[in-house]
């Protein structure tokens, strides 16, 4: 084995260098830097120096170049309280810069002094800080059934960066996010609404929002009736059409049954008639298509009309046979108190739809007449005469017609005081028909029968 032969000059020289050979220098852990504004930053490293020297002060100095004095950045007031030094007895060394600024944008270098006065040193270059900002780019606009893509942009690269999604100052935690995107497969119009990114760990940092529109065509599409509750002949009626589109809405077509009755967002019927009655449908149509409301019913009410009466057999009435006298009329809600009367008499001879004389004789001869009433109204025929086969008939057609008459004033008077009453406690609010279900109006109140309306009446009087 050979031996390790060391010439005394040389093992001095070695025992110099290791004592006091060591050379200054400086090394980085990062040079480049991408902060988020609003962050904290982070810069170390580690340093050697020349031996038998004892280090005194670690600080840092921004740009140096123009900087010649070097100054300690900690004692700029731009920095008072953003600023944080460490350094350890194994010469590692740190910098720790809080709510870092566009301004804060420099090139950082750390400055070693020791107790030699003349053994100064600057460790460059230095560490260069950017400053970024999340931004959100969107499609702007994209119609319903496409997809988009939203990029989470900054300009510079973060380091590792997690990107977390909002909408609405809400996280997204259903939709698919490749690194700094956010894809939507199948656009809806649920997905219209404002976004805005930030990074894990600094979720506070929210990039500005930016908006995302959907076009679509109409959808929620319902009518309303106003005034609300019953619908008597005569009144006013207006039709409302609303929907839910982007854009909005320009066209809206009113449709009755199958037929088209009128254009534009409100369709009105000014003086309302029984005819009018049925269902009403709303069609919206915007560039991106068209949806039709559920159907509203309109059910327009009135008192009798056309009342008329009928008597069966028809043609010359045998004394003794039967006969019978129908009376019919048009009215909504249909009529429920039919009243009969004979010329002559003082009070009704009859109730119901229809009147049946069992075995005619010659008293039952005369003039008849029928009075037709619902909640709305009454209305009367005119006398029909019942007469038998070989006796003659005076026709008393005047007093027929008047007590028919006197009967229906009491009628109308009455049924006036109850309508108003009614009409007072009638809240005037819309009826709302969605698609997919229609209108129900309320039933009507049960009346009390017509001799107890006349009862009252004369009571009052």
């Amino acid at each position: 084995m050979a031996s390790l032969r060391v010439s005394l000059p040389l093992l001095l020289l070695l025992m110099i260098v290791g004592a006091f050979g060591t050379e200054w220098s400086v090394k980085y852990n990062q040079q480049k830097i991408c902060a988020l504004k609003g962050s904290t930053v982070f810069m170390n490293g580690t340093f050697t120096h020349p031996g038998g020297q004892t280090v005194t002060e670690v600080f840092w100095v921004m740009d140096p170049d123009q900087n010649p004095s070097w100054p300690d950045m900690s004692k700029n007031a731009d920095y008072s309280g953003r600023v944080e030094y460490l350094t350890d007895e194994w010469k590692h060394f740190s910098l720790n810069l809080n709510n870092v600024m566009k301004k804060d944008e420099h090139q950082y270098c750390v400055r070693i002094k020791t107790d030699q006065e003349k053994q100064k040193y600057l460790g460059r270059p230095g560490v260069t800080l950017t400053v970024t900002e999340l931004h959100v780019e969107t499609p702007g606009e994209v119609t319903e059934g496409e997809t988009a893509d939203l990029t989470c942009k900054t300009t510079c690269s973060l380091t590792d960066p997690t990107f977390i999604w909002y909408k609405n100052g809400h996280p997204l935690t259903t939709k698919t996010i490749n690194n700094n995107q956010l894809h939507l497969q199948t656009v809806s119009s649920e997905d219209a609404g404002s976004y805005s990114c930030a990074v894990r760990g600094y979720q506070h940092l929210h990039s500005t929002a930016q908006n995302l529109r959907v076009r679509y065509p109409p959808k929620n599409v319902s009518v309303s009736i106003r005034p609300s509750g019953e619908i008597m002949e005569g009144s006013s009626v207006t039709l409302t059409c609303s929907s839910d589109a982007n854009p909005p809405v320009k066209n809206y077509t009113w449709i009755k049954g199958s037929t088209s009755v009128g254009e534009g967002k409100t369709y009105s019927i000014p003086n309302i008639r029984s005819e009018d009655s049925g269902e009403y449908t709303c069609q919206s149509r915007n560039d991106h298509g068209e949806r039709r409301s559920a159907a509203v019913q309109l059910n327009v009410l009135y008192p009798p009309k056309n009342v008329s009466v009928s008597i069966s057999p028809s043609g010359e009435i045998v004394e003794g046979s039967s006969v019978t006298l129908t009376c019919s009329s048009d009215a909504n809600p249909p009529a429920k108190n039919y009243t009969w009367f004979k010329e002559g008499g003082t009070s009704p001879v009859g109730s119901g739809q229809n009147y049946s004389i069992i075995s005619i004789t010659a008293d039952h001869t005369g003039l008849y007449c029928c009075v037709a009433q619902n909640e709305h109204g009454a209305q009367r025929t005119a006398g029909v005469p019942v007469s038998l086969k070989g006796y003659p008939v005076i026709l008393y057609v005047a007093v027929g017609v008047g007590l028919c008459f006197i009967f229906l004033v009491f009628l109308t008077v009455v049924l006036w005081r109850s309508r108003r009453k009614k009409q007072d406690e009638n809240m005037d609010q819309p009826i709302y028909a969605n698609e997919g279900e229609k209108d129900h109006s309320p039933p009507l109140e049960d009346k009390s029968s017509v001799y107890a309306n006349v009862v009252a009446f004369k009571k009052q009087h």
